[in-house]
């Protein structure tokens, strides 16, 4: 439930002189939240694997493509960019501009 911090505390006899059904309603207002329907969140849940899940039975599929003429690989974080993105050379070897940051 959120809580508004910025709203003035009530002091305890304030807290005592509510009642019951003012106290709900209260309640009612504040969570306004649609209820979900189990089917759909269990749906949800289904197509997202959990890390360490058995994934022998798997086979992937990703295409493989060279690198460039136009990219390089940076020398510290090992990714491939593009020459747009070389920004220093550290001993002759391409850095990124991320890395020399």
């Amino acid at each position: 439930m959120a809580t508004d911090y910025d709203a003035p505390r009530k002091k305890d006899d304030d807290v005592e002189s509510d009642s019951l059904e003012e106290l709900q309603a209260r309640r009612a207002e504040a969570s306004g939240s649609p209820e979900v329907d189990g089917d759909e969140e269990n749906a949800a849940a289904e197509e997202f694997e959990l890390p360490g899940a058995d994934l022998s039975n798997e086979e992937l599929s990703v295409q493989v493509v060279p690198r460039q003429d136009d990219e390089f690989t940076c020398s510290i974080c090992f990714l491939v960019h593009h020459r747009s993105q070389l920004a220093d050379t550290d001993d002759g070897q391409p850095v990124c501009a991320d890395c020399a940051d």
